[in-house]
């Protein structure tokens, strides 16, 4: 994909939402377009994270302990925080359609989060989850983040 289309593409998503044109320029040259089959494994819990993947197209269904907690899609995030805090991978993301991904490695996420504005919405939806995961488990509430699952939206 041609930089301006994919400067177009990353601006339609929720992540990116909100980004100057400096920032939006900056992401598109730090992500890799991927395009993955229907069944592909993008992240297996307790597997190591060297990347991330932000979905710009398709669906697909996050599991943990082999029972599905959600379904993700264009503009969600996954595989962030094995990234942001070197943990093992807190769940099992699986497309559930063919699904087009920017991927981000280590180091191309943390430039990400020292060059854009994007930070503050990754933290901000971490905070979320963190909240829903305690509301929705009320007898059974985590106790630290890797209960949660790997998702920005």
């Amino acid at each position: 994909m041609a930089r301006d289309g994919k400067i177009r593409e990353l601006e339609m998503l929720g992540l990116f939402a909100g980004c100057t044109g400096r920032e939006l320029r900056s992401a598109a040259q730090l992500c890799t377009s991927l395009d993955v089959a229907e069944g592909s494994v993008l992240t297996t819990q307790g597997g190591r994270g060297e990347e991330c993947f932000v979905i710009a197209a398709g669906n697909a269904i996050v599991a943990i302990d082999g029972r599905t907690v959600a379904t993700v899609g264009p503009g969600d995030c996954v595989g962030e925080m094995s990234l942001l805090d070197g943990g093992p991978r807190t769940a099992t993301v699986t497309a559930l359609t063919p699904m087009t991904l920017y991927v981000l490695s280590s180091v191309e996420f943390r430039s990400l989060l020292d060059t854009t504005s994007v930070a503050r919405r990754i933290m901000t939806s971490l905070a979320r989850r963190f909240r829903d995961a305690r509301a929705h488990r009320p007898g059974d509430a985590p106790a630290s983040f890797p209960a949660t699952f790997e998702h920005v939206g």
